[in-house]
This record gives C-alpha cells, structure tokens and sequence, in this order.
C-alpha cells in the first residue's frame, strides 16, 4: 500500500481541558494518530479550555493560515486584584478596594479597548524576546522589556455576575490578543487592577465549541475542511498536474482575480495545495500532492 493512502492527513478540533498544556494535547494526539508529526493552531493557556485546531501530517502545513483567524473567548474578571500571571492562576500582588464599582463604569471603560490597540504581552507568555520564550524568563524570576504589539479587539462585552466583583466577559478579536492583558488593563483603567479567571476560547474562524471533541473522542477531518473560512477555487485535470509541480501560475489560468491565500482542490473536493499572490501571478505556499 502507498504512503499516500496510509499517510494520517487532515485537522482536527479539540475541545482543549484545564490543566493540560496545548503541548500535552499535542502529545495525547501523537499516540490517538499514531503520528509525532502533529502541530496546532495558537496557544491556549494551561488553566483555559475550549477549541485548539491540531493539524496531523502533512496537513501541519496548513495551520500558518489557521493562526490568522480571528479569536472568540468566554470568561470572567475579577476586579480589586492583581496577580502576577494577570490570571487565577499566579499569585496575588496587589489589591484594590474596587467595592464602589458600577456597571456603568467597567461597560464604558471596555469600549475603550475596542478596534486596534496597543498590548504588551504578559511575561508569562510564549512570546520570544532574545530568543528566549518569556515564560522561561519569568520562571527565573526575571522580567524584560516587551514591544507593544497592534492587535484588533471587535468585540468586549462585560457583564455583571451575582458577585459585584466579578463580570464576565466576551471577546471577539484577532489572533495574537491576550485576554488576561485585556482584563489586567480594564482594571487598570477604572483605578484599581483585575485578573482574568475560567478562560474559554469559543471559536478560531468558523470553528466554534459545537463541533470541538475530547482529545479522546476526536476525528480527523480531510484537509480541505481546514480551509473552509479562506476561498477555495477548483482546477481542471491539466492545472492539477501543473498544481502537484507547484508551477506559478498565472491569476487567470488558476482561475482568481483578486484576494488570497486561495485553497486550490481538484474536481473531487481534494485539497491540492494553498496559492498566494506573487506579483501579478500566484504562487503556491503549501503544496499537499505530489
């Protein structure tokens, strides 16, 4: 039998619990496919649960395009204190009496965060200065300057909870947004400080919590699923085989005109490859055939 039907190929949706690393859900999916060669989609915090795309095989490839789509989160802030993971699970350093605060006041203060912000990312993070990830930093007990980073906030819906204390909280926003440091400079701005707690990520893209699994449970979808929130354009036999040498190609004889990346498939619903804009033609980034 050929690698290429035996080859495990494809994403999967993980409905991601606490207390595991996305690298442990990695791990727990390398023995449930039989395959070490398997990657997913951004980051979820240990404590936050919810949806992590995994892509398996060849199909690791195409998670550079998954991280783009845009992040929907559930959770809660607790305002009056401050820890120093900006979530429940650090250590309390500082307090506030906040009992004064009104809903009024924390609504109008989120909208301050909607459209482009500046964030910097927390030292407890993935994100590498010098080379180095910052959790490994701060671990040490060392902290460093961290560029701020523009990201998109759409959406910051608080609302009270029997607690006057806590609201919970709905995000929608682009990817590389960290919610602890929305919750942390929330609270900030109305004069005292705020963690995040029981962080839920609802949706990558059109991938929401409905149709995330257990890692236990979870399926392998054919590749092309993974690319459904992007356009997908069909090619005929004689552009496939062209497609499968990865050839540039001209805009018209791959059959786009404008945007990009474009999920290429054959007449059969066959992912092929992924084709990106290259000056005036396209040219492929991801090539699953051949």
């Amino acid at each position: 039998m050929s690698k290429e039907t035996t080859e495990q190929i494809g994403i999967a949706v993980v409905d991601k619990p606490s207390g595991l690393t996305s690298h442990d859900v990695v791990a727990k999916a390398r023995k449930v496919f039989g395959t070490r060669k398997v990657g997913h989609s951004g980051t979820l915090d240990p404590d936050a649960t919810g949806v992590l795309i995994l892509g398996v095989g060849r199909a690791t490839r195409l998670l550079q395009f998954l991280t783009r789509l845009p992040k929907s989160y559930k959770g809660e802030i607790v305002f009056g204190e401050e820890t120093s993971t900006l979530d429940s699970s650090g250590e309390i350093t500082c307090t506030y009496d906040m009992s004064e605060l009104k809903f009024s006041e924390v609504e109008e203060a989120a909208t301050k965060f909607l459209g482009e912000i500046e964030q910097v990312p927390p030292m407890v993070s993935a994100v590498r200065v010098g080379g180095r990830r910052l959790h490994e930093i701060a671990r040490e007990g060392g902290e460093v300057d961290r560029p701020p980073r523009t990201v998109s906030v759409k959406r910051f819906e608080v609302s009270p909870t029997s607690d006057p204390l806590v609201y919970e909280v709905s995000v929608d926003c682009s990817s590389g947004t960290y919610i602890r440091s929305l919750a942390a400079d929330l609270g900030t701005s109305l004069g005292g400080g705020a963690h995040l707690r029981n962080l839920r990520r609802t949706a990558i893209g059109s991938f929401d919590e409905s149709e995330a699994m257990s890692i236990e449970e979870v399926i392998l979808r054919d590749p092309i699923v993974g690319m459904r929130d992007f356009e997908t354009v069909e090619v005929s036999d004689e552009v496939e085989k062209e497609v499968a040498f990865g050839k540039i190609l001209e805009k018209d004889r791959l059959g786009v005109d404008s945007g990009g990346p474009w999920a290429v498939a054959n007449k059969e619903g066959r992912l092929l490859a992924v084709y990106d804009n290259y000056g005036e033609k396209t040219k492929p980034t991801v090539v699953l055939v051949g």
